[in-house]
């Protein structure tokens, strides 16, 4: 009997089924229905005219914002550093910027805690502050990693024609090293962004009184109230897929506009 190369794709298939599209058909299934059972948008009409649901949407947006801000302001040059040093195995000092993830979060985040009380006072005077320390501290690699890629597997060359021509640092770097760079700052947007807006269990763990989306859907669900949790969870499901779509167009967007023309 012939083994075809494409049966290797099944046990990943079965995964996906169960682990991914069977939840997301739940959540789906729940936030177009109501307790009845029927189907209905009244629960996404429900979200957008409560002024509380929306300025939890702002102030997530608002946090999230910050958040990816503060990371990429330490992401970029950092990984540039990273991946432009004379190390040769600057691999290493990547992992060295990363290895506190492999600490336990509970661990990492309580460690956090006594340094910011330490320094403080006490966490509940700075809620803001708490939530954007313990945000940048928690999704701070996932913004190193994609820009250190895009910077390691960049073209020398091009920046070597750029020299050539008399370009200086500033005109180098705006015309050539941060249009090849965007599709690393675009997955580290998406990476960081979205899941900033409801990573609420950090800041619980802070002692912080922020209520973010994460907070929302989990109140949603702790009163078994699924069909708004599943609703909530949908608009940010879509969220995430737009700005994906969004980060492919600026991929491709940047790869012509460095482009040489013919």
């Amino acid at each position: 009997m012939r083994f075809k190369r494409s049966a290797l794709s099944i046990p990943y298939v079965i995964f996906l089924l169960i682990f991914v599209m069977a939840p997301l058909a739940v959540v789906f299934v729940f936030a177009f229905t109501n307790g009845s059972g029927h189907f209905t948008f009244e629960n996404f009409l429900g979200f957008f005219r409560s002024s509380r649901t929306i300025a939890t949407l702002v102030y997530s947006l608002f946090v999230a914002l910050v958040t990816t801000v503060v990371c990429l302001l330490i992401a970029y040059p950092t990984a540039y550093a990273l991946a432009r040093s004379g190390f040769k195995k600057n691999r290493i000092l990547l992992l060295l910027a990363v290895v506190p993830m492999w600490i336990n979060f509970t661990l990492r985040v309580t460690a956090l805690k006594e340094m910011l009380d330490f320094v403080e006072g006490n966490l509940a005077y700075y809620p803001f502050f708490n939530t954007i320390v313990g945000q940048v501290y928690d999704f701070l690699p996932f913004m190193i990693l994609p820009i250190f890629n895009v910077f390691d597997e960049m073209d020398n060359s091009l920046l070597e024609a750029g020299r050539d021509l008399g370009a200086d640092r500033k005109s180098l770097f705006f015309s050539v090293i941060l249009p090849l760079s965007m599709p690393g700052i675009m997955s580290g947007i998406t990476m960081v962004f979205l899941p900033a807006m409801t990573n609420y269990v950090v800041l619980d763990m802070l002692y912080n009184s922020t209520y973010i989306m994460g907070s929302l859907i989990g109140s949603y669900f702790n009163a078994y109230d699924w069909h708004n949790g599943s609703m909530i969870s949908a608009i940010l499901l879509a969220l995430i897929v737009l700005f994906t779509l969004i980060g492919k167009n600026q991929k491709s967007t940047n790869v012509t506009t460095v482009s040489p023309s013919p």
